[in-house]
């Protein structure tokens, strides 16, 4: 579990009183919990939704607007980049002007990107509305899971997110084949318009039932939110110059040196902010938080740069259709989707240090599977094994993740920890998906063996991952 420095593992459960019986005999505060759960479902399916049918839309995005190999990775990063950067202040957001607000703005604003990303005729223009739809994303996901973690206590906050984590999932399987069907049918446009159904439902049943969060007064970060977006910004461009180019020029070095001095700069924000900050340092001297911050890091990372390199091998190297490209990809969310919810309430009982163990090493299994997987490979031998595999690990892995993350501050800072933890996930799949230019660019004979060997550092990613869960959540936080 993660626990900052101001909580021990005595203290009561989030808004349970004082009370020692209060948590368990209150598990949930909400008056329609059935509903709370599907406005967040459907909001957070937007993001879900919009990266896996990106990803098998790549090729046939960069034919029509005349992309290179330097310029797709931008097509994921463009999105990612605002979402990884402006999730801490997304939620800081929530806390301050209430979560079901902040919600629906984002959602909003998702929606209306998506038609500028749909109508967009050129790629300028297309970079630019996925960048809108990363900050919608950036405010609509921290906040999904900040009303959960607010709504619901004990095995019923397990419950909820176990759910929230399968619908992602099954958003996620029913994406790829759904929006590979569009592009070999209707083009790739159509894949944006699918985002507005799913946005229209997840505004009305938030309006109508979800209860609205006090308002903070805690002022928000914004000089932090511009340098870390700076930041992350010019060192993704550096590193998708590196890895496409593959040599250390000049402009390179001195990108990856501004971007760091930025980081600091936003580091030293956050100091000087102590408590007030989006990004509050103090956590960092818990060793728990430490852990299960490098395990997001190292993880989603190696996930992000598979899910980018995957449909672009299969499309490109193996003939797929991105129809076929996307059942392909169906199992590896169908396994997720059904095993998520009892990852979450089997981690309500025994505690995360398991689940986050045992978890990351079975997706690194996985990986190491997918190193066998050539443009001519069969589908059934040889690329399936190693989905279904890495699906089952990251099972384990996600609910009980989350769930430690919102169990592990007061009820008004749910959605700072959620934006935080979604921060990092989504940073190491921006990293990854930066360092990807190397394959994206790789001709077709090239091209399996750069997509052996970043299947194989995913796979000592994923592992290195589950082995720092073990060690710095210790036995004493076996259970919560």
């Amino acid at each position: 579990m993660l626990f900052p420095s101001n909580r021990t593992m005595n203290a009561p459960p989030p808004g349970s009183g004082d009370h020692p019986h209060a948590g368990a005999a209150r598990t949930t505060a909400v008056r329609y919990p059935g509903w709370t759960i599907a406005a967040t479902m459907l909001a957070s399916s937007l993001a879900f939704i919009d990266g896996s049918v990106t990803n098998v839309a790549l090729p046939a995005i960069g034919k029509d607007l005349g992309g290179g190999a330097s310029d797709l990775p931008w097509i994921i990063n463009a999105y990612l980049l605002p979402l990884s950067a402006l999730l801490l202040l997304g939620g800081a957001a929530g806390d301050h002007y209430g979560r079901r607000r902040m919600l629906v703005l984002g959602t909003i604003l998702f929606a209306l990107a998506s038609i500028g990303c749909a109508l967009a005729p050129t790629l300028p223009v297309l970079l630019a509305a996925r960048g809108i739809q990363g900050i919608g994303a950036a405010i609509l996901m921290p906040n999904s899971l900040g009303i959960l973690g607010s709504s619901f206590e004990g095995e019923a906050r397990g419950r909820a997110v176990g759910t929230w984590a399968a619908a992602g999932a099954i958003a996620s399987a029913v994406g790829p084949p759904l929006g590979g069907w569009l592009v070999d049918t209707l083009g790739w446009r159509t894949i944006f318009y699918l985002n507005l159904p799913v946005a229209v439902a997840a505004i009305v049943v938030a309006l109508r039932y979800v209860e609205e969060s006090d308002p903070g007064e805690q002022p928000l970060d914004w000089l932090g939110a511009i340098l870390v977006t700076a930041a992350l910004g010019i060192l993704t461009w550096a590193l998708t110059l590196w890895s496409s180019g593959h040599v250390l020029s000049p402009k390179i070095g001195a990108g990856l040196g501004i971007g760091i001095v930025l980081l600091v700069a936003f580091v030293g924000q956050e100091h000087r902010l102590g408590d007030r900050a989006m990004m509050p340092l103090t956590l960092f001297a818990s060793r728990p938080f430490v852990g299960l911050t490098l395990l997001t890091l190292m993880l989603y990372g190696a996930l992000g740069g598979l899910l980018v390199l995957l449909p672009y091998l299969l499309i490109v190297g193996g003939g797929y259709t991105p129809t076929q490209a996307g059942f392909a990809l169906l199992p590896f969310s169908i396994v997720i989707g059904t095993a998520s919810r009892f990852a979450g309430r089997l981690s309500e009982r025994i505690g995360p240090r398991w689940p986050l163990t045992i978890g990351p090493i079975v997706t690194g299994i996985g990986f190491a599977l997918m190193a066998t997987v050539d443009p001519g490979a069969g589908y059934w031998s040889n690329v399936l094994p190693g989905l279904v595999v890495i699906a089952l690990g990251m099972a384990g892995a996600v609910a009980p993740l989350t769930t430690a993350v919102l169990s592990s501050v007061d009820d008004h800072h749910t959605g700072t920890a959620s934006g935080f933890n979604s921060a990092i996930a989504r940073t190491g799949g921006l990293i990854a998906t930066a360092l990807a230019g190397a394959v994206v660019g790789a001709s077709v004979v090239q091209l399996a063996q750069a997509f052996h060997t970043a299947a194989l550092l995913a796979a000592f990613s994923a592992v290195t991952a589950g082995i720092i869960a073990f060690v710095t959540l210790g036995r004493e936080h076996g259970r919560q």
